[in-house]
């Protein structure tokens, strides 16, 4: 999608941090601008921010776990604009804490936002798009935490590492309808991620005192480390490169490729070698060779 300008963006979590660097980046091309946050007075900033700049902005306050008030925002979002042409699934929460502390309630909030809200976002704008035959692209925020685990990080690990593996089956999908597919994968940003808690809701907060220590004692230490995080507007620049380029790979910290490296390393040592035949028949398989006749 070379040519931005006059299309139509729809960023989740979009009032704040990186999707509202997004929306900043997105803007800057020309594109309308479609906010939606669970943040009523973040949502009330921005749409006076973009005003200001003569930006064709419509926000909506949204709550990406529910699905009906997301078939309602992609309404809106038609009805507003004509179309949605890249959707930005970005809305996420944190919550810290080792797995033997935390509670179901930490569970099912983290996983509602950070994977229903992609697969709620996918299901309410997809169809959409590929109706109106122009292509598109989908950016899926995941995380460097969905491509190397850590202590602490358990729950968020699951919810990330869950956005990635979906992310590389929807760019095998959606590649025939010409819509294009990214993952973002950011490492330390300064946002106010490790404040989630701010939203959320009373259903999904446990009365553990256990759990609430060890979080608190986990973002101590994340809260130190955000001192290395970069700029939100730096993530938004690599953002919109990867949809003009169709890049499915979107990576901000070079720093952590060790990581990775390490990860992949002992996957690929831990398969010891293929049995030939085994292997002659897999590719049988899946050259479609091994049918019925």
């Amino acid at each position: 999608m070379q040519d931005l300008a006059g299309k139509v963006a729809f960023v989740t979590g979009g009032a704040s941090g990186i999707g509202l660097a997004m929306a900043d980046a997105f803007a800057d091309a020309g594109m309308k601008v479609v906010v939606a946050d669970v943040d009523r007075s973040a949502l009330a900033a921005v749409g006076d921010r973009f005003r200001g700049r003569n930006v064709p902005v419509l926000t909506l306050e949204l709550d990406v776990t529910d699905r009906s008030a997301f078939a309602a925002a992609a309404e809106q979002a038609c009805d507003a604009f004509g179309a949605v042409h890249v959707l930005c699934n970005n809305a996420g929460v944190y919550r810290g804490g080792q797995l033997d502390q935390v509670t179901f309630e930490d569970w099912d909030w983290v996983l509602g936002v950070n994977i229903g809200g992609v697969v709620n976002g996918l299901q309410c704008l997809l169809p959409r798009m590929r109706e109106q035959g122009e292509g598109g692209h989908v950016v899926n925020t995941a995380s460097m935490a969905g491509l190397a685990a850590g202590a602490g990080l358990g729950i968020y690990n699951a919810s990330k590492y869950a956005v990635v593996g979906l992310s590389e089956a929807l760019r095998a999908d959606l590649e025939p309808h010409g819509i294009g597919v990214s993952v973002l994968c950011p490492g330390m940003v300064r946002t106010g991620i490790l404040d989630s808690e701010r939203n959320r809701p009373p259903e999904r907060t446990g009365s553990d005192p256990a759990a609430e220590q060890a979080a608190r004692e986990h973002n101590a230490f994340m809260q130190a480390m955000m001192v290395t995080g970069i700029d939100a507007a730096e993530v938004g620049r690599i953002v919109i490169e990867g949809v003009r380029d169709n890049r499915f790979w979107l990576l901000t910290h070079p720093e952590m490729k060790p990581m990775v490296e390490a990860r992949t390393a002992e996957l690929l040592a831990s398969f010891g070698d293929p049995d030939p035949e085994r292997q002659a028949a897999l590719q049988r398989v899946l050259s479609g060779s091994a049918g019925p006749s």
